[in-house]
This record gives structure tokens, C-alpha cells and sequence, in this order.
């Protein structure tokens, strides 16, 4: 071996030396017998670097999976006995090998079983018992071996081919009948004679057993020897996590519903006399968190054989099971409200399902419904923060309540399900006892109050929240709490999870401000001042700019009285921060964003004359264009690249903001209507001469660009003057995301004014073209991927720029190019169907083709074209699905087959029985089909239903590769 390049093996080694044991190692993988001195290395332990080891067990396992079938009968046998001298290497040498290498070599041992227990090595697992017999080190690898295989034919996470998947049935089976009895007399014996002498190995032997148990036979494991072992195991400290882990697996196995109730039962009788349902006794939150997961487990399977007992009719053994199901309550909801959240998450399932079987009960009894109110008092002792939860730096504990809320979120959707009398009656209770001393009361207990209102607009739901209206003592109860909420003072509490939740609870009960207006300025002063867009908290600030948004949007006309207050009060909030002197802005660009669009919409939606709603847009955008200006120039003569970058992003914000207050208009409100559209003109004509500016380009066309985008939907053809001009700025020094981003642009037009932008169109067509071919014929690196990628995008911009074109009635367009651009743009087209294995560009050029057959293909087409269609489109059709790349198992691909079948029945239609007789006498003949397929195929085309072409072209394609 070459010594100096394994030197690069070791973690510490410096990058040259790392390179070249990389190239060894790829160069070790293609050599015919370098597997030989891997393998001698490991029977002779030539070497004690781990990190050598490693590798040639590496080395081993490429041989093993990729290559085994090329070696010969004896280089197979000496890989078996080099694996088998290694294990009993283990059991004499004076150290264990190290955990990453053992398990390793179990992985190794695994493929070698996956490859020959079917056909050389039917005794493999004999083989290794005899070897390592009760060892403990040969033990150990033993049980890692049989943990490694179990992941080679059962893991879930593991993606198998259905020839794999074959053989791993194939391999169960077979060890099912051949020696899953054995192996499973080897656990017992290993956990009887290490139980109380070698915790990690029983510890491994119980997983082992839980991995394997559902896919054996069960009664091979739930027999009174190991299940009484196992029951043993659970008062060990030591191995009881793992029994448990264990109990919970065989728990889970599928089986008949009345011996799965059995089962569960005699286990739980067991449990219980060992004391070990007395939860409160108990102070290890490790164990109880897996004996949660164990009672969840054992509670759902009762449930799922309650649901197969009662759809086959056999209510006896449901009503059985059920009381079986109610026996375990009392222990559910210990747990459920037991104070460490992994131990109450556990148990959730269970608790989920069994409110969904009273859902379906057609009464409660008391009991029942004793238990529904001790879930409900649970869920809102639980939703409750603790003192630990650090709002200001929310890590990953923080994370995981969070998760764990919206679990309890989903336990309290289900309750209201049961009962929603008793949900909304419990809320209630909870919520106003609270908010009649929220002074004095701790913010965590005020929150979860105003949170369980919140959550009730889910749990009962309504249609389009028209939680005021109908159902009178629903409507009373809401209304009262809201009445409460903005009424009592709450809006003041000095914390900032009590504050958002006001917000959000107001914004979510929207419509209560339609039924009582009169609160409408007290909240809307909490939203203007310290409480909320002026809060302390920039969190808070940035949640409450978007609330006020929708808060505002969602009043709508009831806004008329305070339009002109709410706009002087928000207006320090609309200032463009500027660059310069560290100043700190409340406001993020992004929260001022949603402060523009709410005063757009205050503007808008207000009963003012066009003249008054004119004069309101023009106070609020020209500050903005004043700005603009001012720093465009700065820009301009700016040296330092990071005030360039501050400037741009500046003027970028400024365009944004300007764009987000069109956002207010619509089909009944028009920027004509109101009056508005010259001041958007002025905006246009202030924010295009940024296009010239050759610094930071890309920042600043993409903030004119996303403008543009509003102004055609905004203004119509009054922006179509501002186009040319715009375009020929956009095109200059062009990269290939500028055109990507562009392409949208004039498609947008395109598509939206048709042939009233035909001669600007003309003008700009081959110009566009040009930047586009020059940006992809520019030579990349062979293996940048992101260029390659730019160029992809750019590729499928261009085809949906043509296919625009050509959708929008326009083909006349490219037809007025002059032939040699048409026919250089034929064949661009022509290339994206066949040549770039890209199937979404594939898909839009055949559309492409379609359309141009329709158009030109006829008698009195182009001079030419018809040609062009039999020489290039007609084989397109089929060298495109016959390449390799065209994975017909490929959702995108199968739509782009779809699109050529649509281009075929196409070219059939224009130029009709022409086109079979060349398919039948000519082209189809040239590709060697046999006559009778070319007479199926004609047959297809010809059939008047499109589906059934589409449907057979898919078939030819399939038989037709091989």
C-alpha cells in the first residue's frame, strides 16, 4: 500500500496529504485486486491506525456491493474467511477495537450476508455464533452485525429498488424458516447471562430484539420466558429504557385485535403489580419520557383493535377493549399533565385518539365526560410558558415548546369536537377570572388566557369568521371575552408575549369591530403607540406592522373616521432611513413595507373625492421621489463600494415602497379611478433613470423591474411609452440572471397587450435574441455548476418568451425577421426539444412547435415550413423521447411526451393524409420499425381522440427503448 498516502487517512492530516489518500482511495476502488491487500491487511493486523483499518474495510464494502460478481469462486471464499479471522481476532486482542470501526465491519459483514445467505452462505449466522459464541466482544459484534442487517432489509429510511425490496422478502423469508428460532434462542441467552454483568451488551440485545420483533414471529418473544425477563429488566435502572423501548416494539406489532387487547392487557396487569404506574413515585425523567412512549403505545393499539372490532361487527370484544381503553385513562392523564413537556408530548397520541372514539360515541358517560374536563384542564395547565423560556434569544428548548403547543393545539381542536359547550364554558372561566386581575397576575397565566381565545376561532370553526352571528350563546360568550379584552386595560401588560397575543387575538376576531365599532379607536391607539408600532421591542414592532396591515385592510369602510389621524400619526414611520450616521429607524425596511401598503389602502378604500385620494398618494409618494433623487446622485459619485451597496439597497427600498402602495388598488378601485395615475407616471419618471446608473446594477433593475411588474397591472397603456426606453437600458451589459429576470417583463407585456405592443416588439425582438445566444454561447468552466444552472434558467426563459409570443397571436413577429433569423430561431427551438435534457424547456418548445404548425403548417404557411416539418419537427418528435436522458418515470417528462404527442396530432391535422404516408414510407421506416408497428402507429394518430395517442405514444416509447 502507498504508505505515504494513507498518511492523508488521519482527521489531522494537512489538506495535500487528505487530497491524495482521496485519490488513493477512488484509485484502490478500480484496481482489480487492491480489495486483496485490504483484506490481508485486516487478517494479518498489519496495521494499528485505526483510520487504516477503517479504510480498508472501506475498500472491502465498494468490492462487496459493486463488484462481487466479477471475483472468482476462491477470491470469494477469501473474503468470507478474512471477515470470520477478524471476529476472532476480536475476542484475543488486548484492546477492543474503536465503535466507528466495529461498526463498520458490521455494515461489511451485512452486505456479504445480502449478497450470499441466499446462494453461498446459508449458515452465515451459524458461523459467526460459533465463532464469537458467548464472548463478549464477539458478542458485541454479533449483536452490531445483526443490527446492520436488520437496517439492510427493513430500514424505512433506506430508498430500495423493487428488485431490492424482492430480495429483502425473499431474505426474511428465508430466515424466518431457517434459523430466526435460533437466533432468537441466542438473545435469550445473552440477556439471561449478562443481565446483571454487562448492562451495554444487554442493553444492545434488547434493541436487537425490539428491531427485529416486527418482522419475526411474535410468539417467538410475547412467551412468558422473555416477557417475564423483559418485565425484570424494567425495575434495573440500568436496562429499563431500553426494555421499555422494547415492550413498546412488540406493542406495535400488527396482529388480530383481540389477542393484540390480551396482550396489551396481561402486560399492563404485570406493570402495574411491579408498582411501576405509580408515576409520582418516580423521579427519572429519562425512563418516564420512554414509559410515556410505552402507555402511548399500548393505548393506541388498544384504540386501532376498538376500530377493526367495531367496523367487523363484533361488539362484544369492542365493548371489551373499550373498558380495557377507559382503565388506562386515569395513567394517560397523569402523564399528560405530568410537568416535563418530552413526557407529556409522548402521550399525546394516545390522548388524540381516544377523544376521537367518544367523538364518535352517541353519549358520554359521567366518567367520560370527567375525563374530557381533565384533558381540557390539562391542555391549559401545558400551553402555559415557563419562568426558564427566554424570549429575547429563543434557542432550541424554546424551539420544542413551540412544537409542543402546536400539539396541544391539535388536542384542543379535538376536544371542541367532543364538546364544544364545555370548551367554550372552560375558556371562558379561565379567560375572565384572569382579565379581571391581569394586574396582579403572572404574564404566563395572562397569556395562555388571551391565547385560549386565540385558539377557540380554530377550534369552532365558522365560515369566514362570522363568529358573531348565529349560534346565540357561542356569539354572546365570544363577543363578551372580546368586549373584555380591549376594554380591560390588558393591552398595557409589560411583557411582550401577553402584548403580541393581544394583537394577534384582535386581528383574528376581526369582525367583533362590525358589531361594536365604538372600540375601534382604543385599539387602533394601541397599534400607533408605545404598546405597539412604538414598542421597546424591536420584535414586537415588526410583528405589529404587519398585524396593522391586515387589522386595517380587514375594517375596511369603518376606517373612514380616522383615515387622516392614522396617517399624520404613522408618518415619522414612513421615512426612508438613510444610509448614513448609524442611524436606527423603529421600522426595518420590510415591517415599513406593510405601513405603506396600510396607507395606501387608507387612501383607497376612503369615501374621499378622486381629487382628495390624489392629494393623499401625492404627500405619501413624494417624499419617496425627493429622496430618490437626492441619493440616486450620491450614488452617482460615490468611491467606496460599501456606501455604493448602502445607497443602492436605499434607493432599492425607496422603489419598493412605492410599488407596495399599489397594492390597495383593484378591479373595482382602479389607479384611474382614483385619480392616481399621474402621480405614479412622476413615480415612473423618477426610478427609470436609475437604469442607467453603471453602478450596482443589479440591485437597482431589479427594484425598477419588480416596479414596472405593478405599473402594467396598475396603470395599462399608459406605461407603455415608459417600455422602450426601460428595455434598452435593461439589455445593456447584460448577465444571465438580468435576462432571466427581464424575460418576465416583456412576456408580461406581451401577453397583456397583445398586438398594441407588436411594432415595439419588432423593434426589440432580434436585440433581445442577440443578448440572450451571446450570454449562452459564453464559454463556463466545465464543472461550474451555477453557470450551468444560470444557463438552464436562461434557456427556459427564452422558450417561454417564444411560446408567449406565438400563444399571444403574434407569430407574425418572428415571421417579419427576415428568413436566415427565422430559421436560426427554428432551430434553437429545435435543440431545446432534443438536445438539453432539461424536460421543462422540452415541454415548452414542443408547445412552441405545435403552435407554429397550427399557424404555418397549412397549405398557404411560409415557404418552406412545410419542409422545415418533415425534415426537423416530425424527427424531433422522436429523437427526443428516444434519448436516455428521457425518463418516461419522470413526472415533468411525461407532460413534455404529452406536448410532442399534442405536436404530432398537429402536424396530422394540418397537413393530413401527406403526413402518414411519409411517417408510413419514409421516416418511420428509416428507424428501422417493423411494418407492422408503423401501421399501429398511424392507426393511433389517426384516431380522433387525443387521449388515446398521448396514451399509446407512451407505450411505443417504452417498448421502443431498450
Amino acid at each position: 500500500m502507498d504508505e505515504q498516502a494513507l498518511l492523508g487517512l488521519n482527521p489531522n492530516a494537512d489538506a495535500d496529504f487528505r487530497q491524495r489518500a482521496l485519490a488513493y482511495f477512488e484509485q484502490l476502488k478500480i484496481s482489480q485486486d487492491a480489495w486483496q491487500v485490504c483484506a490481508e491487511a485486516l487478517a494479518q493486523r498489519i496495521y494499528s491506525d485505526d483510520h487504516i483499518k477503517f479504510f480498508c474495510f472501506q475498500v472491502l464494502e465498494h468490492q462487496i456491493k459493486f463488484k462481487y460478481s466479477e471475483l472468482t469462486e476462491v477470491q470469494q471464499q477469501l473474503i468470507r474467511e478474512t471477515l470470520i479471522t477478524w471476529l476472532q481476532a476480536q475476542m484475543v486482542n488486548p484492546q477492543p477495537e474503536k465503535t466507528f470501526i466495529r461498526n463498520k465491519a458490521a455494515q461489511v459483514f451485512a452486505m456479504l450476508f445480502v449478497t450470499e445467505y441466499l446462494t453461498k452462505w446459508p449458515k452465515f449466522f451459524f458461523d459467526i455464533l460459533s465463532v464469537v459464541d458467548l464472548n463478549p466482544r464477539g458478542v458485541d459484534m454479533y449483536l452490531r452485525i445483526l443490527m446492520a442487517v436488520d437496517a439492510e432489509l427493513v430500514d424505512r429510511d433506506v430508498v430500495h429498488t423493487s428488485e431490492e425490496a424482492r430480495r429483502n422478502t425473499l431474505l426474511k423469508d428465508t430466515m424466518r424458516e431457517q434459523c430466526i428460532p435460533s437466533l432468537v434462542e441466542s438473545w435469550y441467552q445473552i440477556l439471561q447471562n449478562y443481565q446483571y454483568t454487562n448492562s451495554e451488551l444487554t442493553c444492545q440485545c434488547l434493541e436487537v430484539v425490539g428491531a427485529y420483533v416486527s418482522w419475526i414471529d411474535l410468539n417467538l418473544i410475547a412467551n412468558e420466558r422473555f416477557i417475564n425477563m423483559l418485565l425484570g429488566h424494567m425495575s434495573v435502572e440500568v436496562l429499563r429504557e431500553e426494555a421499555c423501548d422494547c415492550l413498546f416494539e412488540i406493542v406495535n406489532k400488527g396482529m388480530d385485535p383481540v389477542d393484540k387487547t390480551k396482550l396489551v392487557e396481561s402486560l399492563c396487569q404485570v406493570l402495574q403489580s411491579a408498582g411501576l404506574f405509580s408515576i409520582d413515585q418516580e423521579d427519572d425523567v429519562d425512563f418516564l419520557a420512554r414509559f410515556s412512549k410505552l402507555v402511548n403505545g399500548m393505548g393506541q393499539a388498544l384504540i386501532a383493535s376498538w376500530t377493526k372490532l367495531v367496523k367487523s361487527g363484533d361488539m362484544k370484544s369492542a365493548q371489551d377493549t373499550l373498558q380495557a381503553i377507559e382503565a388506562k385513562v386515569a395513567l394517560m392523564l397523569q402523564l399528560l399533565i405530568h410537568e416535563d413537556d418530552d413526557i407529556s408530548s409522548n402521550i399525546i397520541g394516545f390522548c388524540y385518539d381516544y377523544l376521537h372514539i367518544l367523538k364518535q360515541l352517541s353519549a358520554l358517560s359521567d366518567q367520560q365526560k370527567t375525563n374530557v374536563e381533565a384533558v381540557m384542564l390539562a391542555v391549559m395547565k401545558k400551553l402555559t410558558y415557563d419562568e426558564e423560556y427566554n424570549f429575547e434569544n429563543e434557542g432550541e428548548d424554546e424551539a420544542m415548546f413551540v412544537e409542543y403547543r402546536k400539539q396541544l393545539k391539535l388536542l384542543l381542536d379535538r376536544l371542541a369536537q367532543v364538546s364544544p359547550e364545555l370548551l367554550l364554558a372552560s375558556v371562558r372561566r379561565v379567560f375572565n377570572t384572569t382579565l379581571q386581575n391581569w394586574q396582579t397576575t403572572r404574564f404566563m397565566e395572562v397569556e395562555v388566557a388571551i391565547r385560549l381565545l386565540y385558539m377557540l376561532a380554530e377550534a369552532l370553526p365558522v365560515s369566514h369568521g362570522a363568529h358573531f352571528s348565529g349560534d346565540v350563546t357561542k356569539a354572546t360568550a365570544l363577543q363578551d371575552m372580546m368586549r373584555t379584552l380591549v376594554t380591560s386595560g390588558v393591552s398595557a401588560y409589560e411583557h411582550t408575549s401577553v402584548t403580541l397575543e393581544f394583537f394577534e387575538t384582535v386581528v383574528r376576531y376581526e369582525k367583533f369591530f362590525a358589531v361594536e365599532h365604538q372600540h375601534i379607536p382604543n385599539v387602533l391607539m394601541a397599534f400607533l403607540d408605545h404598546r405597539g408600532l412604538r414598542h421597546t421591542n424591536a420584535k414586537v414592532r415588526s410583528r405589529t406592522a404587519y398585524l396593522f396591515s391586515r387589522f386595517v385592510k380587514s375594517l375596511n369602510k369603518q376606517m373612514n373616521p380616522f383615515i387622516e389621524d392614522v396617517l399624520n400619526r404613522i408618518q415619522d414611520l414612513l421615512e426612508l432611513s438613510p444610509p448614513e450616521n448609524g442611524y436606527q429607524a423603529l421600522l426595518s425596511s420590510d415591517d415599513q413595507l406593510f405601513i405603506y401598503e396600510t396607507a395606501g389602502v387608507l387612501i383607497v378604500n376612503s369615501e374621499y373625492s378622486a381629487e382628495r385620494k390624489q392629494a393623499l398618494m401625492r404627500n405619501l409618494l413624494t417624499p419617496l421621489m425627493e429622496k430618490f433623487k437626492v441619493l440616486l446622485e450620491k450614488l452617482m459619485m460615490a468611491q467606496d463600494e460599501d456606501k455604493q451597496m448602502a445607497l443602492a439597497d436605499c434607493l432599492n427600498h425607496a422603489v419598493g415602497f412605492a410599488s407596495r402602495t399599489s397594492k390597495a388598488f383593484s378591479n373595482k378601485q382602479t389607479v384611474k379611478q382614483c385619480g392616481c395615475s399621474e402621480v405614479y407616471l412622476d413615480c415612473l419618471q423618477t426610478f427609470l433613470p436609475a437604469l442607467s446608473c453603471p453602478l450596482q446594477k443589479e440591485v437597482l433593475r431589479s427594484g425598477v423591474r419588480t416596479f414596472l411588474h405593478r405599473m402594467i397591472i396598475c396603470l395599462e397603456e399608459e406605461v407603455l411609452p415608459f417600455i422602450p426606453s426601460a428595455s434598452e437600458h435593461m439589455l445593456k451589459d447584460c448577465e444571465a440572471k438580468d435576462l432571466q429576470e427581464f424575460i418576465p417583463l416583456i412576456n408580461q407585456i406581451t401577453a397583456k397587450f397583445k398586438t398594441q405592443v407588436s411594432p415595439f416588439l419588432q423593434q426589440m425582438f432580434m436585440p433581445l435574441l442577440h443578448a440572450i445566444f451571446e450570454v449562452l454561447l459564453r464559454p463556463a468552466e466545465e464543472n461550474d455548476q451555477s453557470a450551468a444552472l444560470e444557463k438552464q434558467m436562461l434557456r427556459r426563459s427564452y422558450f417561454a418568451f417564444l411560446q408567449t409570443v406565438t400563444g399571444s397571436g403574434m407569430s407574425e413577429v418572428i415571421a417579419n425577421q427576415g428568413a436566415e433569423n427565422v430559421e436560426r430561431i427554428l432551430f434553437t427551438i429545435i435543440q431545446g426539444a432534443v438536445e438539453y435534457p432539461d424536460p421543462i424547456a422540452q415541454k415548452t418548445c414542443f408547445i412552441i412547435l405545435s403552435k407554429l404548425v397550427e399557424l404555418w403548417g397549412g397549405k398557404d404557411g411560409p415557404l418552406g415550413f412545410a419542409d422545415f416539418v418533415y425534415k426537423h419537427i416530425v424527427p424531433a418528435c422522436f429523437l427526443a423521447p428516444l434519448k436516455q436522458t428521457f425518463d418516461l418515470a419522470d413526472a415533468q417528462t411525461v407532460l413534455a411526451l404529452s406536448e410532442c404527442a399534442v405536436t404530432l396530432k398537429t402536424i396530422h391535422l394540418k397537413r393530413g393524409p401527406e403526413c402518414i404516408q411519409y411517417l408510413q414510407q419514409e421516416y418511420l421506416p428509416s428507424l428501422q420499425v417493423a411494418p407492422e408497428i408503423i401501421q399501429e402507429f398511424c392507426q393511433a394518430l389517426q384516431q380522433p381522440d387525443a387521449k388515446v395517442f398521448k396514451n399509446y405514444l407512451k407505450v411505443f416509447f417504452q417498448r421502443a427503448k431498450p
